[in-house]
């Protein structure tokens, strides 16, 4: 069981930036793959980020490549989700996932845990 807590959401203009943290407690978080996910009321979740339990396989949506940057820190139990160059369209419930096995995340776009979600929300 792993248990999954994100922070760091909040309002930020167009162009601006935010950092998501993911604290996770439980076991083994290290072999754990982890990923990030963002929904809209009344939309389908959508896949943004993955990485591996290594941090040596990441994996980007294309609408967020080049933008956003996922990170962990074994040691820290924490993965984290740097977003730059933020859109309106960006906006959304952000949460983080968790996942034994990578292609669950990568290929899948599933995972086995996840956390309750923060809110992201970018002006124009």
């Amino acid at each position: 069981q792993v248990q999954l807590v994100e922070s760091g959401g909040g309002l930020v203009q167009a162009g601006g930036s935010l950092r998501l943290s993911c604290a996770a407690s439980g076991s083994s978080f290290s072999s754990y793959a982890m990923g990030w996910f963002r929904q809209v009321p009344g939309k389908e979740r959508e896949f943004v980020a993955a990485i591996s339990w290594s941090g040596i396989r990441i994996y980007y949506a294309d609408s967020v490549k080049g933008r956003f940057t996922i990170s962990r820190d074994n040691a820290k139990n924490t993965v984290y989700l740097q977003m730059n160059s933020l859109k309106p369209e960006d906006t959304a419930v952000y949460f983080c996932a968790a996942a034994g096995d990578y292609d669950v995340i990568r290929r899948r776009l599933d995972y086995d845990y996840r956390g309750q979600g923060t809110q992201v929300t970018v002006s124009s």
